[in-house]
């Protein structure tokens, strides 16, 4: 039992798996600023910053653009859970495991679920949408626009338009590329979209940033409901089917981060904080400057992989710059390379899921960790963990290819 009262004292990794990544330090350093009431007024004034913020991230005028407590799923099941009406048709695009993820929570909100898939590895083409959304006349469309298992990023740019022309509402998942990306949801005629902090916005897992446009707004707010203790007298609540959950109603909690302040849960202060700090760090840095620094640390990475005789996995052109699956080559013991990545190196990479599991690696290199230091680090550490697997490669030749690619 001594060691429950031990200093907590974790060691220093370099997370260069699909994430959670390494926090920035100025995330890090706003966590640990004096808690405030979730009514004091400048907290309240922190909050409404934060909206500002995360309208620019997510390149959108919504005027709901908030957080929802909780991990990146969090976000997800409750964009869902507030657009899904029992009984109705949803179409989920699925091309790795987080489609299936979708697949799910949307039966758990009792829709009648259509999937439409893709090898793992491949991405849709709009013809394919265009013919689906016509097929199955869906009320939502529920997308993932990278999918950190197969490392793929979905284009979306006509999605949009197409759930536009059918009278479809679209929520897109961007857990994985928020911040390493270009994701203009105001452009590409995005509904919904939610994201976590912990990939390409550089911070901890806990906290979910969405937006939301007036056409998921009118959606959500026909099913609007007011806790019995805190509705006023005479209050209706909305026509609509109640929202099935209380936590994850955003309605509520739309009501929460209005000038109302209309009580629902307690707001996560440092999480708050963490994410405030996210959308400031990425935001003075520049979006297209951010997106560009996530390419370069991607090109650097392939370029060292192909270095050393290893195979990418996946369309490459359709490829996330900010996850590259490798294939394991034949004779290596996956796990045990990992293995003395994280024992002799500090650095942690991950496996895969479903069809890939065992067969490549995911390599991040996202947020805080998208820099030529970290790419270096990690090449050279798998070098030599493959090395010491007796598998031939020419030494030193990943880490002058990603320089050579950074120059």
């Amino acid at each position: 039992m001594a060691e429950l009262f031990e200093d907590l004292d974790p060691p220093q990794r370099l997370l260069m798996g699909p994430g959670p990544i390494n926090a920035h330090p100025r995330v890090l350093q706003a966590m640990a600023a004096p808690l405030l009431g979730q009514f004091d007024p400048q907290f309240r004034e922190y909050m409404k910053q934060t909206s500002a913020l995360y309208r620019g991230v997510f390149q959108t005028a919504n005027r709901w653009t908030l957080l929802v407590d909780g991990t990146a799923r969090a976000g997800i099941e409750a964009a869902l859970v507030s657009l899904i009406e029992p009984g109705e048709r949803v179409l989920v695009p699925v091309f790795g495991r987080f489609g299936n993820l979708l697949v799910e929570i949307a039966k758990r909100c009792g829709a009648d679920v259509r999937a439409v898939e893709v090898e793992w590895g491949r991405v849709f083409s709009d013809d394919v949408f265009a013919s689906e959304i016509k097929k199955h006349k869906p009320k939502v469309v529920a997308v993932c626009h990278g999918d950190t298992s197969t490392t793929m990023a979905q284009p979306l740019e006509a999605l949009g338009k197409l759930c536009r022309e059918h009278d479809a509402l679209l929520y897109v998942d961007a857990t994985a590329t928020l911040g390493g990306m270009d994701l203009p949801a105001d452009r590409w005629h995005l509904d919904v979209v939610t994201a976590g902090l912990q990939k390409c916005l550089g911070g901890p897992p806990g906290s979910a940033p969405l937006t939301l446009n007036e056409r998921a707004e009118k959606r959500i707010s026909r099913r609007k409901h007011t806790e019995q203790g805190l509705k006023a007298p005479g209050q209706k609540d909305g026509d609509g089917p109640v929202i099935q959950s209380n936590y994850f109603d955003l309605a509520m909690i739309m009501d929460y981060w209005s000038d109302k302040a209309l009580n629902h849960h307690t707001e996560a202060t440092s999480m708050l904080y963490a994410a405030r700090e996210c959308a400031r760090v990425l935001l003075q840095e520049g979006l297209p400057n951010a997106f560009a620094r996530h390419a370069r640390a991607s090109k650097a990475l392939c370029g060292g992989l192909k270095a050393m005789g290893l195979k990418l996995f996946g369309d490459q052109a359709h490829k996330m710059p900010n996850v590259t699956g490798v294939f394991i080559p034949q004779g290596v013991d996956g796990d045990q390379a990992r293995s003395a990545l994280l024992a002799e190196h500090n650095i942690e990479i991950g496996t895969s899921f479903g069809p890939l599991h065992g067969r490549i690696w995911r390599i991040g290199t996202m947020g805080y960790n998208a820099r030529e230091d970290a790419v270096l680090a990690t090449l050279r550490a798998l070098e030599a963990a493959l090395a010491a697997q007796k598998f031939g490669l020419p030494r030193g030749a990943a880490a002058d290819a990603a320089r050579a690619a950074y120059r």
